[in-house]
C-alpha cells in the first residue's frame, strides 16, 4: 500500500474515532430518571397487560384458576390463592411503578414474581425474564429517578427537616 493511501486511511479512522467518542460522550449524558422511567414503564406495561389477561371485570377468571392449577403450577400456594396474588401483584405494582411510588418494593416484588416465573412457569422465557430483571434491578440499585412520586415525597420530607 502506498504512503497516501495509509494517510488518508488513518485519517478516517480518526475521523470515526472522534466521530464515537462525540457520540459516546452524548449518550453519557442521558439523564439517569429518563433511563429510569424507560424501565419503570416498560416493564410495568408487561406485568399490566398480563393481569388483564387474567380479570373479568374486577373478579378472577376461572380459567386463570385452572392455569394456576394445571400449567402454572406455583408451589407452596393453592391455586385459588396464588392466581389472586399474581392478579393483585399485576395490577398494583405496575401502576405503583408508572407513577413512581414505592418503586424500589414494587420493583423488588416483581423481581420476585419475575423469578418464581422464571423458576416454575415458563423457564424457557429467560431472555425476557432477565430482561425484566436487569430493569427492575437498576430501579431497586439505583432509584426510579426525579420523574416519579418517590423524589417528591423525598423532597418535602428534606424541607421539613430542614426547616
Amino acid at each position: 500500500m502506498k504512503r497516501g493511501a495509509e494517510t488518508e486511511i488513518n485519517r478516517r479512522l480518526r475521523f470515526l474515532s472522534q466521530l464515537t467518542d462525540r457520540w459516546l460522550r452524548y449518550l453519557e449524558r442521558t439523564p439517569h430518571s429518563l433511563i429510569a422511567l424507560a424501565a419503570r414503564i416498560g416493564t410495568a406495561g408487561v406485568f399490566w397487560r398480563s393481569g388483564e389477561t387474567k380479570v373479568s371485570g374486577w373478579r378472577v377468571t376461572d380459567f386463570t384458576v385452572q392455569l394456576f392449577r394445571d400449567e402454572y403450577q406455583v408451589p407452596l400456594l393453592p391455586p385459588e390463592i396464588a392466581a389472586n396474588l399474581a392478579v393483585i401483584a399485576e395490577h398494583l405494582f405496575p401502576v405503583l411503578l408508572v407513577i413512581g411510588l414505592a418503586s424500589r418494593l414494587s420493583a423488588f416484588s416483581l423481581l420476585l414474581m419475575t423469578a418464581v416465573i422464571q423458576l416454575f412457569v415458563y423457564p424457557q422465557s429467560w431472555p425476557e425474564h432477565l430482561t425484566w430483571a436487569a430493569s427492575f434491578l437498576l430501579i431497586i440499585a439505583y432509584g426510579p429517578g426525579r420523574l416519579s412520586a418517590d423524589h417528591l415525597v423525598r423532597r418535602a420530607i428534606q424541607r421539613q427537616d430542614h426547616s
